[in-house]
């Protein structure tokens, strides 16, 4: 006869308390983990920017050297033809059509040398304008370096954390504590894999995006992944969208800044889903008050009512 070993109501109660303690530490992990995905997408706009900027200024670098190359060889022809001796000679000369087309020559001289001058100077404010712009950059990739190594900090300590609660647990405790992560999972994959059986058919852009990210029900979620097989949240619809023809950046926060708002009343299967105060999360809208997402570290790519407890809905987007 085989007994069944039945765990107290109060045990149960603690590990469903350690359980949602460890989920909320990875749910937060994730979201600065999407930080570090937005400063990334920031940087590397950045560093575009810059590099453009400072080939810019290595023209106006140039054009700067030949124009003041230019002056010195007005300046030196200059002096060769008009030195003061010179002028008194051709003043006392005793052909005046000389004298005046020399010193026409010299008018000329002086009138090229000053339109080279201020051609110069225009040149030099456009070089010092510049540098001021390559200095600023330097300063916004710095910062924005600075917040990714932070935020990266964020989401190690987070799930340092959350190790260090499981670390506490006996091994029978953790062993029930996976078990129960485990059998949500798998309800959360069951219901899944059924609801997608249900599904109409979609079109447009969204629809495409949405069936990609369908056929990646049970996918596990991984920082900073975007696929095949292992997912973050934007991971997922960057390259859901990316079948569908349409080349989104792999940051939460950088999706909800592209493609036409949409109200949530008027949201239609294929819109993406925007959470978090700032913007930490996204998913596809599939109809009917569900989502299908990448959640967080410890899930899988699922089927999902729309609410996400301490996330916020802040608005959609339609590509």
């Amino acid at each position: 006869m085989v007994v069944a070993l039945s765990v107290p109501a109060d045990a149960a109660t603690s590990l469903a308390q350690i359980q949602a303690k460890v989920s909320a530490l990875q749910d937060e992990a994730t979201s600065a983990a999407e930080g570090v995905q937005e400063a990334k997408v920031r940087l590397a706009t950045l560093t575009r920017t810059l590099n453009g900027i400072k080939a810019k200024a290595a023209v106006q670098g140039q054009t700067l050297s030949k124009l003041q190359k230019s002056l010195q060889s007005i300046a030196i022809e200059q002096y060769k033809a008009g030195g003061l001796g010179q002028s008194l000679e051709l003043l006392f000369s005793s052909d005046p059509a000389l004298y005046l087309s020399s010193a026409g020559a010299l008018d000329a001289l002086s009138r090229r040398k000053s339109a080279q001058l201020r051609k110069y100077e225009a040149a030099q404010q456009r070089l010092d304008a510049t540098t001021m712009t390559v200095n600023d950059k330097l300063a916004l990739v710095a910062a924005t370096e600075k917040k990714l190594k932070a935020q990266s900090a964020i989401a190690k300590a987070k799930l340092a954390q959350a190790e260090a609660i499981l670390s506490k647990l006996t091994k029978a405790e953790r062993e029930r504590l996976a078990k129960l992560a485990s059998d949500k999972e798998n309800a959360d994959q069951a219901s899944s894999q059924a609801l997608a059986k249900k599904v109409s058919k979609f079109s447009g852009r969204g629809g495409v995006a949405l069936k990609f990210a369908l056929a990646q029900l049970g996918d596990r979620y991984v920082f900073g992944a975007a696929g095949m097989v292992t997912w973050d949240c934007s991971g997922l619809t960057m390259r859901a969208f990316k079948v569908a023809g349409v080349s989104l950046p792999h940051s939460a926060a950088a999706q909800a800044q592209l493609g036409k708002p949409i109200q949530f009343k008027y949201l239609r299967p294929g819109d993406l889903l925007f959470y978090g105060r700032p913007i930490s999360h996204v998913s596809i809208y599939l109809g009917g008050g569900k989502m299908v997402h990448a959640p967080r570290t410890g899930s899988r790519v699922k089927i999902a009512g729309l609410s996400l407890g301490s996330k916020p809905y802040v608005g959609a987007r339609r590509y």
